[in-house]
């Protein structure tokens, strides 16, 4: 076995360290390709993703700057068009209570003409019941004793018949 000193233990060190700095420099050196060649390959994908979607940007943004003003103009359009609703809606509202209200009115006073007039019917119709009504049932009265008495003058007087016999005498009702 060889002897083991301080200089040959230093010298082994510094072997191990070297060869680990190599080592350490291989793969980071490996990392470093592998990284670049990741970055390029990204790169080149945000490109090719950059050339497809940049003409779709490009004719949104022209379709939004073409359309902007049609929009506002439209909303503009729309705003003016509920405000005239609300307006509108408001006329025909008071309108319709004004119409409600007359209506009413015209409904109550036909109510009392109606009411008038049948009232004046009806005591009208009593007058004429009274007036009719009191002679002719005094006509009908004189009417009826007068034919009572024709009838009673036309008739035969009845035969008289006995209202006992001989067998009722010891019954008594």
């Amino acid at each position: 076995m060889p002897k083991l000193d301080n200089n040959t233990l230093l010298l082994a060190f510094v072997g191990i360290t070297a060869a680990a700095i190599v080592l350490q420099t291989i793969i980071l050196l490996a990392i470093f390709t592998a990284i670049r060649k990741a970055a390029r390959s990204v790169k080149d994908e945000v490109d090719d993703l950059r050339s497809s979607m940049m003409p779709i940007i490009d004719n949104s943004r022209e379709l939004l700057a073409r359309l902007a003003p049609k929009i506002e103009a439209t909303i503009d359009d729309l705003s003016e068009i509920a405000h005239g609703l609300r307006i509108q809606t408001a006329e025909v509202q008071s309108s319709a209570i004004e119409i409600l209200d007359k209506l009413r009115r015209q409904t109550s006073r036909l109510d009392r003409m109606f009411t008038t007039v049948l009232d004046a019917v009806d005591r009208a119709g009593g007058f004429v019941a009274e007036t009719v009504s009191l002679p002719m049932r005094k006509i009908s009265g004189l009417l009826a004793s007068i034919k009572a008495i024709i009838e009673s003058l036309r008739t035969p007087p009845p035969e008289s018949r006995p209202t006992h016999s001989v067998s009722d005498k010891d019954m008594f009702v």
